[in-house]
C-alpha cells in the first residue's frame, strides 16, 4: 500500500493534461507554492492526476530512492519541461511567436517519448499505449505529447490564464462565449470578489 498522497488536494481544472501539469505552480515568474519539489512529487502528481497507478508508480518510488541522481535529473528536464510549456501556451494563446528555446525542449522531451510509444491491441482493437518499464521520465511522456497536440490545434485559442492574483493557472476554456476568467470560482474567483467587495467598502468609509 502507497502512503496517503500529499498532493491529493490540488486542484484538476485544466481540462488537459498539460495544462494540469502546468498547474503544479501558482506562479511561473516566482514558483510559489511549487508543488513539484523532489521527484516524489512527480510521481504523486501522476498518481492523482491519474497519468498513472499504485502498481505502476511503486517501481518509480524504489528507483529513484535507488538512484537519487538521475531522480534529480530527471525532476530538472521536469520542471524545464513545465516551464517552456507554459510559455508556449501563453505566446499562442497571444497569437505571439513561439520562443526556439522553448520549442528545443518541447522537441527534445517530444522526440525521447515518441520512441517509446506503441500501438497495443486492447478491449478487441487497437490503442496507443507505452512501453511498460520503470524509466523515471516515463511520467513526461504522456505530458509532452499532450501538450504538443494542444499546440498545433484549434483548442490552443481556448487555453485561458487565470485573472486571480498570483494565480497564473491554465484552463481549456469550454465555455459558449469563452467568458471563463477564474481557474476557479470558488478559489480565485471568490478571492476577487471579496477584494471587490473590500475596495468598494474602503471607498465609501469616508
Amino acid at each position: 500500500m502507497i502512503a496517503e498522497n500529499p498532493l491529493a488536494g490540488l486542484n484538476v481544472i485544466g481540462g488537459r493534461l498539460s495544462l494540469e501539469f502546468v498547474n503544479t505552480v501558482d506562479t511561473h515568474d516566482t514558483l510559489l507554492d511549487d508543488k513539484l519539489t523532489g521527484y516524489a512529487n512527480l510521481v504523486w502528481w501522476a498518481l492523482h492526476i491519474g497519468v498513472m497507478d499504485e502498481a505502476a508508480a511503486r517501481p518509480l518510488f524504489a528507483r529513484a530512492e535507488a538512484d537519487p541522481a538521475t531522480a534529480e535529473e530527471v525532476l530538472a528536464r521536469a520542471v524545464e519541461l513545465r516551464e517552456a510549456v507554459y510559455r508556449l501556451f501563453v505566446a499562442g494563446r497571444a497569437g505571439e511567436s513561439a520562443d526556439e528555446a522553448d520549442l528545443a525542449v518541447l522537441n527534445r522531451e517530444l522526440s525521447r517519448a515518441l520512441g517509446w510509444l506503441r500501438v497495443r491491441a486492447e478491449d478487441g482493437g487497437l490503442a496507443w499505449g507505452w512501453e511498460d518499464g520503470d524509466e523515471l521520465d516515463r511520467i513526461l511522456w504522456p505530458v509532452v505529447r499532450d501538450a504538443a497536440e494542444l499546440l498545433v490545434s484549434y483548442d490552443l485559442s481556448r487555453v485561458g490564464k487565470c485573472q486571480g492574483e498570483n494565480c497564473d493557472w491554465l484552463y481549456l476554456d469550454t465555455s459558449r462565449n469563452r467568458s471563463r476568467r477564474w481557474c476557479d470560482m470558488q478559489s480565485c474567483g471568490n478571492r476577487a470578489k471579496a477584494r471587490r467587495h473590500y475596495r468598494r467598502a474602503k471607498g465609501g468609509a469616508g
